[in-house]
Formats: structure tokens, C-alpha cells, sequence
């Protein structure tokens, strides 16, 4: 294998693999030569992903299941939401890792190691990543391995972390049109906690157990929850559980530098994770195509996000309200659920929305708390 290439992207999961998809469609990667460093294999069904999209994207011949129709409930409001122009969409990570990979072999000058990268730096020549013992070097290298910051005043750092179940039953159990988004009608003492519910097929669903806390839960409590949501909630008594996943997402407003010299960073290492809700794909499928067009028109990869700012601001603002508990997330999506159309707030947390359409959603909210919240986070 030699030790020269075009790029080096460092990290061979959902931002890694998306950067590589995006440089192919753009034709970047047509006679480059590009590496690929992972520790995994990436040959199981680890995870999935989960995002609502208008149209079809980039991946949608991938898309395992779809829902026109969400359920939102807590204690104060249940609502089928209209998502149009919106569908939420799921991909699976065995999916989503095949179907990368296959992709990548159609073009001679991609290859993958499959190594822990120990070092990734940047130099007068370039940059570089160490791995299995040896130096491999590129133009630019594109990491998505983070480290978590030391903790500074104003800067929260909490976890959105989950465990699901794909279930089976014998009997007709779901409805496949129509997913639960969010159903927050549960213990919310440790924080932010939510369960919802994906029908796969009448009788196979994926049922999810979701909290933003800063610790996180044993193994023991998980399973009770979920078990417990599954015979109360859904009314399902006998089942089996096919398939099992479990997921850690930082949430932080914490500001991940865009690159060091020649290294760019990417996914969760380059700021791509909502801070105020944990959804990343979308996000890194827009951030992979702003670098590769970079690369494409500008001969390199430091693509600008000119609302990066402000939206950084507004997922600040929540993030120190989640972390203070001044006010309780279900609250608070209950708010934005009741005094805005679905496809508004998506919009929003998609970092889509236009000024005068954020002001309208943010008057929906609570104005004491979220202004203290501002100043809290304005404040040197």
C-alpha cells in the first residue's frame, strides 16, 4: 500500500463514508487518490439514522422505511403532525456501510485500511495520519476523531443517549403509515426522556428509549424502561426482540474548529451535531457536499457556513436551559409542537429557516427563561 494520497479521510463511518460519496458525485474523486482508516470492518448492522428530508437525498436508494404521518405526545398535548413537504426516513447502518463501500469500489485510487488511526496531523507539506505502525501522507486529511474538550464557563456538554429494540410480534401490532416522533409521557427525573416508536411492518417495529442527561443509565434501566413502555404504552404483552442497538451522541455548544492547517474536520469533530436535538445526518450530507464543491471549484476544502453563528447561538440558548433544567424539554417541544407547524420547526432545526421565520417560532416559547438563557450565553 503506498503511503502518498490526494486525501486521507480519517474515521470510516456516517461523516467519513458521506464525504467519500460526496466526493465521488462531484467527480473529485475521479483519478484521486483517497484512503480510508478505520478500526472497524463497518460489516454490521450497528445503528441506524434517522432524519426527515423533502425530496429525495442523496442516499434514498437506501432508505429502509418512510412516514408521511408522526405522532407527538406529552402530557399536555397529543398531535398527529403534518410533516409535508417533509417524509422522516430511516436508513440502516448495514445499509448505509454496503452500500458506501460498493460505491468506492468502482474507483481504482480508493482504498480502505482497516487500522486505529494513533495520530493525525498537519505539516508544511500537508498533512498526514499515523496508523498500524506507519506514516501515511496527503494534501488534506479529513478526521472525524474527537475528543471531548475541557469543560469551560458557558460551555455544556450533555448526552443524548438510547437503546432500541426491533421488535416482532405474532399478531398485528402497528400501524406502518404512521411513526411516534416523540412520546415524552414517562419519568422525566433524570432530564429530557423520550420513547419513539418506528413500525417496520404490522408486526416488526423499532421502539427507542431516548434521554439528554450527563450521565448516563445501567444497562438494567434501560431494559426496564423500555420493557415497561412496550407492555403499558403500546398494550404488547408477547414479543420478540430481533435486533438490539445503543448510541451515544455528544450535545454541546462547545466550538469544534472547521480544520488545523491541512487537517478538515467533519462530523461530530467538526461541529455537525445539533447541539440542541443530537440530529447529525442531515447535517453531515450538507457540510460532505459543501466540501466537495470546494474542492471542485476552489481547488480546496475550506467550505464557510455563513449561518453557522447564529444557529450556533440559538442551539446555545437551549443547550443551557437542557443543562439548568429552567425549563424541561418536554416542555419545551411541546411548545414549539403546539404554536408551529411541523415542516417550521424542521426547517429550524435544520438550520433552513429564515430570520423573520425564527422569530415567529421563537415567540411561541417561554420568554423569561430562554432571554436569561441569551444573556447567560452572550456573557463573556
Amino acid at each position: 500500500m503506498p503511503d502518498e494520497y490526494d486525501y486521507i479521510i480519517a474515521g470510516g463511518g456516517c461523516a467519513g463514508l458521506s464525504l467519500l460519496q460526496a466526493l465521488i458525485r462531484a467527480g473529485v474523486a475521479e483519478g484521486a487518490r483517497i484512503l480510508v482508516v478505520d478500526r472497524d470492518a463497518k460489516e454490521a448492522n450497528d445503528r441506524t439514522w434517522c432524519f426527515w428530508e423533502a425530496g429525495e437525498g442523496p442516499f434514498e436508494s437506501i432508505v429502509h422505511k418512510e412516514w408521511a404521518q408522526l405522532d407527538f405526545h406529552s402530557d399536555h398535548l397529543s398531535r398527529r403532525l403534518d410533516i409535508a413537504p417533509y417524509r422522516y426516513k430511516l436508513i440502516r447502518g448495514i445499509d448505509f456501510y454496503r452500500h458506501c463501500h460498493a460505491e468506492a469500489s468502482r474507483m481504482p485510487g480508493i482504498q480502505f485500511l482497516q487500522e486505529s488511526v494513533s495520530e493525525v496531523f498537519t505539516d508544511r507539506q500537508g498533512a498526514g495520519v499515523r496508523a498500524g505502525g506507519r506514516t501515511y501522507r496527503a494534501r488534506y486529511v479529513f478526521s472525524s476523531l474527537y475528543e471531548r474538550p475541557e469543560p469551560r464557563p458557558g460551555k455544556h456538554w450533555l448526552l443524548q443517549h438510547f437503546t432500541g429494540w426491533v421488535i416482532e410480534t405474532e399478531a398485528p401490532a402497528f400501524d406502518p403509515a404512521v411513526a411516534t416522533f416523540m412520546d415524552f409521557r414517562t419519568d422525566q427525573q433524570e432530564g429530557t426522556t423520550f420513547f419513539y416508536v418506528l413500525p417496520l411492518s404490522p408486526t416488526r417495529a423499532l421502539v427507542e428509549y431516548t434521554l439528554f442527561t450527563g450521565e448516563l443509565l445501567s444497562t438494567a434501566a434501560y431494559e426496564e424502561a423500555l420493557g415497561g413502555y412496550i407492555r403499558e404504552r403500546l398494550g404488547i404483552g408477547a414479543y420478540t426482540v430481533a435486533e438490539r442497538e445503543f448510541g451515544i451522541i455528544p450535545m454541546t455548544n462547545h466550538r469544534f474548529p472547521a480544520r488545523n492547517g491541512n487537517v478538515v474536520y467533519i462530523g461530530t469533530a467538526g461541529g455537525q451535531t445539533k447541539a440542541s436535538s443530537g440530529y447529525t445526518f442531515r447535517n453531515v450530507q450538507k457540510h460532505s457536499a459543501a466540501l466537495a464543491e470546494s474542492l471542485k471549484k476552489e481547488g480546496h476544502p475550506f467550505a464557510v457556513d455563513a449561518t453557522a453563528r447564529r444557529f450556533g447561538f440559538y442551539d446555545s440558548v437551549l443547550l443551557d436551559i437542557l443543562a439548568h433544567r429552567s425549563l424541561e424539554g418536554a416542555d419545551i417541544f411541546t411548545d414549539l409542537f403546539r404554536g408551529n407547524r411541523a415542516a417550521s420547526v424542521f426547517r429550524f432545526l435544520d438550520n433552513e429557516s429564515a430570520l423573520h421565520q425564527e422569530l415567529r417560532l421563537i415567540s411561541t416559547l417561554p420568554t423569561l427563561p430562554f432571554s436569561r438563557a441569551a444573556l447567560r450565553q452572550l456573557r463573556p
